[in-house]
């Protein structure tokens, strides 16, 4: 489970986020981002008349204390160096463009993301399997209600698996969201053997015939390596149940941790071969420069953020509206 994977979560990127949410309800809920670098980086530039070593020395601080990181810092700055050098940026009024389009760049690069909204062929009755990981509190259940709702919206069936069996309330918060969102739930009594659990869902999933199997799996220490041992017999298991289930790990990051982010997403993608990233909680945070770092430092593809606590706040990540609405 350690080798990439063909991202299927995704539809046409080319489509807007949520399918038709406009760009300006993604520029609401990113306020606190956009105060943090936008806001800061025209109070710099005002009333400047060149672009020389001063003013990069502030943009640069301007960028690191707002997650974007310490490489990603450096390789901005050296990019609009070269600009300067060549003579092909000496207005400080460009600055603010190419530095967008540098950022719209380094997201481009490192989503590799899949324009595929496959639903699986009946006749061969082949559900796709989705396990989700995180640590505690990223918000992991309620992330899974939303991508549940989202394709269910796209007429495609979803089952729920309570893999969390060591707390009863995770198993009852399941329930509660695929009450709400309309999925069935196959869950066992708390303490039941997580892979157990998934293997017997696996199993009703295919005799009903479903789309998509969602796994909720119990929140994990990243540090805590007995812990992703029990992630990693679930996927055994599941393997065992359909041939290459799971068919994709997503992982579930809170935007608001910053660059604490980056190091859980690395343990995660080496123990358990994660195939895309979905960041929360992006409305309440400054933070949101994150998602530039993890992009370019993971390579592993943003497939979905969510900015609130609705059904309907999540959207497909777009990189180009992503930074416009941090910038515009």
């Amino acid at each position: 489970m350690t080798g990439k994977k063909e991202v299927k979560i995704l539809l046409d990127k080319s489509e807007p986020a949520n399918g038709n949410a406009p760009v300006g309800k993604l520029w609401d809920k990113l306020s606190k981002t956009r105060r943090r670098l936008k806001d800061r980086l025209d109070i710099v530039l005002s009333g400047k008349k060149a672009v020389d070593s001063s003013l990069l020395e502030e943009l640069e601080e301007i960028l690191f204390t707002s997650d974007i990181g310490v490489e990603i810092t450096e390789q901005l700055i050296e990019r609009l160096q070269r600009r300067v050098d060549r003579k092909s940026l000496d207005n400080p009024e460009q600055l603010k463009t190419i530095l967008k389009e540098e950022m719209i760049s380094f997201l481009e690069a490192g989503q590799e993301l899949s324009a595929v909204n496959e639903i699986p062929d009946k006749a061969r009755n082949i559900v796709e399997v989705i396990m989700f990981v995180g640590v505690n509190g990223v918000g992991k259940t309620t992330t899974i209600a939303k991508v549940a709702h989202y394709f269910q919206a796209q007429g495609q069936k979803v089952m729920l698996v309570a893999a969390d069996t060591f707390r009863a309330a995770a198993i009852e918060q399941l329930q509660i969201w695929g009450d709400r969102v309309g999925a069935e739930v196959i869950s066992q009594k708390r303490g039941a053997d997580p892979a157990a659990v998934v293997f017997d869902a696996i199993s009703a999933a295919k005799a009903r015939k479903m789309d998509k199997l969602f796994i909720d799996t119990a929140g994990r220490l990243h540090t805590k390596l007995n812990l992703m041992e029990e992630l990693k017999k679930v996927q055994r298991v599941a393997n065992q149940q359909l041939s290459g289930a799971p068919h994709q790990v997503t992982l579930v990051l809170d935007a608001t941790t910053g660059q604490n982010a980056i190091a859980q997403a690395q343990v995660f993608a080496q123990s358990l071969g994660v195939t895309d990233i979905i960041l929360t909680k992006l409305d309440g945070t400054a933070k949101g420069g994150v998602v530039i770092a993890i992009s370019q430092r993971l390579h592993i593809p943003i497939s979905f953020i969510c900015t609130g606590e609705g059904l309907e706040d999540f959207e497909i990540f777009n990189p180009r509206e992503f930074v416009e609405a941090i910038f515009d």
